[in-house]
């Protein structure tokens, strides 16, 4: 069984005060939509978990219900940190789950194909995850911003999400995390610190985050290409 953990719990403190950016009208349709969206028309996935914040509960079912995602089984609040949340997610997942796909809510260019791309590799070789290739010029700069070294972009790969792990493979990841006390910022780095590989997915397309209100706007004109 494959399961995905939306994360949508986030404070968006970079979107100018605005309200939680989740619900933000994108085309006409709320940011969250389009992943809940993607999630709902990938065969792969047989439920979703969404994680939302306390106070936009409510928002969170109205949105399931109007658009009539059956795959979101259940939902749950957010935690403090992005792994927090991850956690909360994985508690609601069916025990029949095998696989884990997580997958940023503010990501709305996913498609099911990238989804089914990360699970496929996650069957095989335990985890997937959806990144794309440096190709700027990345300089290392010190304190005061003079340039220390030319880093070799070949090897550089900008990781996004769906991040997708085997279900018994996240779990442990996690465990270990909480347990060390540490912080980590993407299933990745929590799967890396067990010792075990990770295999990249290379995102054949902008795949880009909802952070700041310009991005919006960006965001906006590559769905309508799309179209």
């Amino acid at each position: 069984m494959v399961t995905a953990i939306v994360l949508a719990a986030g404070r968006s403190s970079r979107m100018g005060g605005r309200a939680n950016k989740q619900f933000l009208k994108l085309l006409g349709k709320p940011l969250l939509y389009y992943s809940l969206a993607a999630l709902e028309s990938c065969a792969a996935v047989e439920a979703v978990v969404l994680v939302r914040r306390p106070d936009c509960a409510g928002q969170a079912e109205e949105l399931v219900r109007g658009f009539g995602f059956r795959k979101v089984v259940a939902m749950t609040d957010g935690g403090l940190e992005r792994q927090n949340s991850v956690c909360n997610g994985l508690e609601q997942c069916d025990p029949a789950t095998e696989i884990a796909v997580v997958h940023d809510g503010a990501r709305p260019l996913v498609t099911p194909t990238l989804i089914d791309m990360t699970i496929q590799s996650a069957s095989v070789h335990g985890t997937g995850i959806a990144a794309t290739k440096v190709t700027d010029t990345i300089k290392e700069a010190d304190e005061n911003r003079f340039v220390v070294r030319t880093v070799d972009r070949t090897k550089l790969w900008a990781v996004q999400t769906p991040q997708t792990v085997r279900f018994p493979l996240l779990r442990e990841a996690y465990a270990k995390v909480l347990a060390d006390g540490i912080v980590v910022t993407d299933e990745a780095a929590a799967v890396e610190r067990l010792g075990h590989k990770v295999r990249l997915v290379e995102t054949p397309f902008l795949n880009l985050k909802i952070t700041t209100p310009n991005d919006l706007a960006t965001v906006e004109a590559l769905i309508k290409q799309r179209a």
